[in-house]
């Protein structure tokens, strides 16, 4: 078979149009880009990525009139997480990402993740996911941390005390530990404010050889009456040693109360702490980016910018989720949480955490 020159010429031609258009394709940019697969591949899913850690939503339920629990199928970048730990999670609500710590109820080294997120009242991510978590929803994953977690070395007697959605790290805790064949006396006192609030009391009441004892708060007869006291502990674990464990996670009142009686207590607290104000430096606090000076009162950066009228980006307001990192540029300010004064170089800051030591420059 012969081609004469007008055929040469026109498949010559096709080829140099096809290799341009090729040249242009969205496909090849998006594959020789930067981040180009990630890029590719979310197109066809979105939880396809090799760099950012984020997981699907494949159920969806509502064991109690104020929670929504989620199992979330996670992707190749998520690392896990140890018991006990929190995660923060992010998801988009009207256009904007917003990210909140949430601890897993779900057993250490599962394949899914499962949160249980209880709903607080003017609480912009906990209502959204309350009325519209669905399955096929993808959100992000990032930020493990917290040191609410079992030793590595199990101990023999264990009580766990949770009020509210301080539940799901202790249900880790309890569920790793029952993968593992433990055999170890182990106790569980849950508060809520009435039964029909009370997360995983069914799998709780089926589990053997855990003695688990409900109070509710606001009415309603349970195991135990009133308030964590000398009387709930005795009931719970009598005769508690050197050899019990204690863990509480719940509202501040709550882990007072259980600290009190015991003091080796490891705990953690999901609900923001009330700081009080230190003596105002005096300082000008500037945020830049906005234009806006005043003069420091001795409350958190988030709140002397919120009071003048700013809107920035934060979650949990006690120093876990990062979501309200912001760059100082100059000055020096002080981590209510740990009390550690930051040199004047510029650095990121946790605003809801940090109160000024003098003039500061806030990139806001």
């Amino acid at each position: 078979m012969t081609l004469d020159l007008r055929e040469a010429h026109g498949i010559h031609m096709f080829t140099q149009t096809l290799t341009r258009r090729v040249r242009r394709s969205p496909l090849l940019e998006l594959l020789t880009g930067p981040h180009g697969v990630d890029r590719y591949t979310e197109l066809v899913d979105a939880t396809w990525s090799q760099a950012d850690a984020r997981a699907k939503v494949i159920a969806v339920r509502r064991q109690t009139p104020r929670s929504v629990t989620l199992t979330l199928e996670p992707n190749r970048a998520f690392t896990g997480f140890r018991a006990g730990q929190h995660i923060n999670l992010t998801v988009e609500i009207d256009g904007r990402r917003r990210t909140r710590p949430y601890s897993p109820a779900s057993a250490e080294g599962a394949q899914y993740i499962e949160l249980t997120i209880g709903r607080h009242d003017g609480g912009l991510v906990s209502v959204y996911l309350c009325d519209h978590a669905r399955p096929g929803m993808v959100v992000g994953l990032d930020s493990v941390g917290g040191d609410f977690t079992l030793p590595d070395t199990r101990p023999r007697r264990t009580l766990f005390v949770s009020g509210g959605s301080g539940i799901t790290p202790v249900m880790s805790m309890l569920r790793t530990m029952r993968n593992e064949g433990s055999d170890r006396e182990i106790s569980f006192i849950h508060y809520a404010r009435s039964a029909q609030e009370a997360c995983y009391a069914e799998e709780l009441a089926a589990m053997s050889g855990v003695r688990v004892l409900h109070g509710y708060t606001r009415g309603g007869e349970g195991d135990l009456s009133g308030h964590f006291d000398a009387e709930h502990l005795a009931a719970a674990m009598p005769d508690p040693g050197d050899d019990t464990a204690v863990f509480v996670c719940g509202p501040p009142s709550l882990v007072q109360a259980v600290r009190e009686r015991c003091p080796e207590a490891l705990s953690e607290s999901f609900v923001p702490p009330v700081f009080t104000p230190i003596e105002t430096s005096g300082g000008t606090v500037s945020f830049a980016d906005s234009g806006v000076t005043v003069t420091d009162n001795g409350r958190p950066l988030l709140e002397q910018a919120e009071a003048a009228g700013l809107t920035p980006e934060s979650g949990c307001r006690m120093g876990i989720c990062h979501s309200c990192t912001r760059r100082k540029t100059s000055g020096v300010v002080k981590n209510l949480t740990t009390g550690v004064m930051s040199s004047t170089e510029a650095e990121d800051v946790q605003i809801c955490v940090s109160v000024p030591v003098g003039d500061v420059d806030i990139a806001l």
